[in-house]
């Protein structure tokens, strides 16, 4: 007897669309015999492109519809970039796999300059992110931080059009979309430091539906898994999220996970660095020893403000 239909939700974003169809294919390779599709969900953060992420309920904005359908049996699994994730899911859900992560870097795309060193004085810098603004800003204070908002296509069309100097997207989506050829500059983790878990995809599933569990785990990659968990653990020792500017970057390295935790101010005049490596075996517990050390140095004082 062949297996039943598995439906993949996505958001309807062309990258969204593409990750979905990334893991169809690699599930279909695995799994010959399993019948897939993908549905398409339209959710409130793809609706309201016209306000700042931080002031219409950050990263849930963009699960909540898809989270609500595989909680109704419309699907069998959500297929998220893993930082738009919330590290609290809903009862019921968990994340099935983590899929093996790429570049989690943000990617400099401009149509003059290739480095952000050579951006000239009050450049105007497309993102809709408070932790690239707080970094950038901490990094070269005189550029002009504007908001940018909206799919891909939307965003290389406002910068081809002149309306931005360059914008901050990435590596990874880009990377997805066969577009990464319009990257300027992979701009290193010490310079801007990446959002918990990006570069990642996330198979969130039912935790009781033992059949589509058994179907995600040939996808999920250990070591990627590893490193966002100790990245979402930190997080959520910090009580954050894309309201603001945290950030954090794991990676394992001869069977130990090297993590980098970021907290700043909007402004970018003050930011708080703390690096630690821990155990592969305990990678929640790195989080949270990094996030306490975050707190200690301050860190508390700056997400209280920002609250």
């Amino acid at each position: 007897m062949a297996p039943r239909p598995l439906i993949i939700g996505s958001r309807g974003s062309l990258l969204a669309v593409r990750q979905s169809s990334i893991i169809k294919d690699e599930l279909q390779q695995q799994h010959p015999n399993l019948s897939l599709s993908i549905k398409t969900i339209q959710t409130s953060g793809d609706r309201i492109l016209d306000v700042p992420l931080h002031q219409i309920g950050g990263k849930g904005i963009f699960i909540k519809e898809i989270e609500e359908a595989l909680l109704n049996e419309e699907i069998d699994i959500a297929v998220h970039s893993l930082k738009d994730l919330p590290t609290s899911l809903p009862p019921g859900l968990s994340i099935g796999a983590v899929v093996k992560r790429i570049d989690a870097r943000d990617a400099l795309l401009s149509n003059q300059f290739f480095q952000l060193s050579e951006l000239p004085s009050q450049s105007r810098i497309g993102t809709s992110s408070l932790r690239r603004q707080s970094q950038l800003l901490n990094f070269r204070p005189d550029l002009k931080i504007i908001q940018l908002r909206g799919n891909i296509d939307t965003r290389l069309k406002k910068l081809r059009e002149g309306q931005y100097e360059a914008i901050i997207l990435a590596c990874a989506g880009l990377i997805r979309l066969k577009l990464d050829h319009l990257i300027k500059e992979r701009i290193p983790v010490d310079q801007i430091c990446s959002a918990i878990g990006q570069g990642a995809l996330a198979l969130e599933v039912r935790s009781d539906d033992q059949l589509t569990l058994d179907k995600v785990k040939s996808l999920n990659h250990p070591s990627s898994r590893i490193a966002v968990e100790a990245e979402r653990s930190l997080l959520q020792h910090l009580g954050g999220g894309c309201q603001v500017p945290i950030a954090g970057f794991a990676s394992i390295q001869d069977s130990r996970v090297k993590l980098t935790g970021l907290v700043g101010t909007i402004d970018g005049k003050l930011i708080i660095r703390e690096f630690r490596e821990g155990s592969i075996e305990h990678p929640r517990d790195l989080g949270k020893i990094v996030g306490d050390q975050l707190i200690k140095k301050g860190a508390d004082k700056i997400l209280e403000s920002l609250k």
